[in-house]
């Protein structure tokens, strides 16, 4: 059984326990999501096409982690002008694993329970980074301070008057 699924402005043709990158998802890693825009389902000989859509069709896909395109160097010229223009640029992506294909749609709910079955274990897990972004916050907090003292110290050294040459 296949699916073919839009997202992001594209289509991926997509099979149970497939892996595929597509553009940026808001979600966490780990976390269930359904992608409700099926254009087709195939199951051995029967296949149903939407119009646009498979009415009531979702493929069910669990985020593995959102990651980054390769870099791509955009670099522009114009002959005997001496211009030149370089950008770079990198796609934000989410890599999913499809973990279901649903004519009918009704794992849905399924799926939404199983986010908020994971929610405690994850809560056990985010209170570490928490912890770490609050130590962080308190030495960005004390690092414009110790940068304000270095600050007026350069500054009252460049006040003090210069010796005078000696004379011969």
């Amino acid at each position: 059984m296949y699916a073919v699924v839009k997202t992001g402005g594209k289509q991926y043709r997509v099979a149970k326990d497939d892996v595929i990158l597509v553009e940026q998802i808001k979600a966490e890693a780990g976390e269930m999501i359904s992608l409700d825009n099926v254009l087709m389902i195939a199951d051995g000989e029967k296949m149903t096409i939407g119009t646009p859509q498979v009415a009531g069709a979702a493929v069910s896909a669990e985020v593995v982690r959102q990651t980054r395109g390769p870099k791509i160097i955009i670099f522009r010229r114009k002959r005997r002008k001496n211009h030149r223009r370089t950008q770079g640029h990198r796609q934000d992506l989410t890599l999913l694993k499809i973990s279901g294909i649903h004519p009918d749609g009704a794992p849905k709910q399924a799926a939404k329970k199983a986010v908020k079955a994971a929610d405690p274990a994850a809560g056990a897990v985010e209170a570490a980074p928490k912890k770490a972004a609050a130590k962080a916050a308190a030495t960005k907090k004390s690092a414009p301070k110790a940068a304000e003292k270095a600050a007026t110290a350069k500054k009252a050294a460049k006040k003090a008057p210069k010796k005078a040459a000696a004379k011969k």
